[in-house]
């Protein structure tokens, strides 16, 4: 955690991304394309990866359609 912030955010690479939300590789980068999936934040100049409250965000809006 960062000196004086009080939330930590936990990164995810593209490989647990998909176990969490269930979908492929080329799902996530053809919903990113449409706007229906959090872009990663540039890591390195190769590394990317999503926060954890991009994924729970984009997650808790699934719940919500599907209700």
């Amino acid at each position: 955690m960062l000196e004086g912030s009080t939330l930590a955010h936990r990164i995810y690479r593209r490989p647990e991304v998909e176990k969490i939300t269930g979908l492929s590789r080329s799902t996530l980068y053809r919903l990113m394309a449409e706007g229906n999936f959090p872009k990663p934040i540039k890591l390195t100049g190769k590394a990317v990866g999503w926060t954890d409250a991009a994924i729970d965000d984009w997650l808790d809006s699934r719940e919500q359609a599907a209700a």
